[in-house]
């Protein structure tokens, strides 16, 4: 097997991590790990206003309960500004990108997608944006897991915002700068994230950079049929016990769990699953037919 995968689990401080998240987490720990590769974690906060004060901590808690060692010290993106900030100097040196002041409402009466108003205006950078200016936007990539994807055209061709015009940085350039840096190889994560990665691809292919393998895992829903996530106030995990959480998300994976689990400590439940690890096992179905039982 190769030794060189490298994989990673990227969360927002924006609440503590759910059953949604522990799949998420889960799914890519072990992908990395039965290549015998590398996991890393990344805290994705660049979003002060979606933060939720003790959240972070919390999350690098949770993970250790549940058995999920990282390799590495944490790379927290709020002290990646200066990166952000050479990699859209860069762009704007290449002349693939530009300011942008139209509003959210304008796109709006347009349908949703921007149609490039501002691409030829020599727009200043004040109260603007910036776009990416891609000479070859990406409409389709290969899923490890679901195959060939092909994007909606207007999505895949739209020159998407890659700086903030409140002075944040989006979240489609932080995390292409940040997987590169970090020589992450294979992205797994949940099915939520399958629209943004053609422009992520297309960032990659903007910067001459080798993009990762992609691998979307499907998604948890809750009783009322929508996906488990800090939005929709899913609950945190439990504190206590991560065995039946595991189990549960394994099992949620397609993959084996061990009779009599419930007598066998954390580390050997965990290590049983990466052995046993079978990307040709994960459920198939979409997100909005994979619902599960939180409890």
């Amino acid at each position: 097997m190769s030794t060189s995968c490298i994989g990673r689990f990227a969360p927002s401080p924006s609440g503590e991590l759910h059953f949604g998240s522990l799949i998420a987490a889960l799914g890519s720990f072990l992908q990395a790990r039965a290549q015998h590769g590398q996991w890393l974690l990344r805290i994705e906060d660049i979003d002060p206003p979606r933060e939720v004060p003790g959240a972070a901590k919390r999350i690098l808690e949770q993970l250790e309960q549940h058995g999920l060692g990282w390799d590495g010290q944490v790379l927290w993106q709020s002290q990646r500004h200066q990166a952000y900030r050479e990699a859209l100097a860069w762009l704007q040196e290449q002349q693939r990108s530009y300011y942008c002041t139209c509003t959210r409402s304008r796109i709006q009466q347009l349908g949703g997608l921007y149609d490039g108003y501002c691409r030829d205006r020599q727009v200043g950078p004040e109260n603007a944006a910036v776009r990416l200016r891609p000479d070859q936007p990406v409409s389709r990539f290969q899923d490890e897991l679901r195959g060939e994807i092909v994007a909606d055209a207007g999505m895949a061709g739209e020159d998407f915002i890659i700086h903030r015009r409140d002075g944040l940085f989006a979240y489609n350039l932080a995390v292409v700068v940040d997987d590169h840096f970090q020589g992450i190889t294979e992205v797994v994560r949940g099915a939520d994230l399958i629209a943004p990665t053609v422009r992520q691809i297309t960032l990659y292919q903007q910067f001459g950079w080798t993009a990762p393998a992609y691998l979307h895992l499907p998604l948890a829903l809750g009783p009322d049929g929508n996906k488990l996530s800090k939005q929709n106030h899913a609950a945190p995990l439990a504190a206590g016990d991560a065995r039946p959480a595991i189990a549960r998300a394994l099992r949620f994976l397609g993959q084996p769990v061990s009779e009599g689990w419930q007598d066998l400590p954390l580390s050997e439940i965990v290590q049983q699953a990466i052995t046993r690890w079978d990307v040709a096992n994960i459920p198939l179905q979409s997100a909005s037919k994979k619902s599960v039982d939180i409890q």
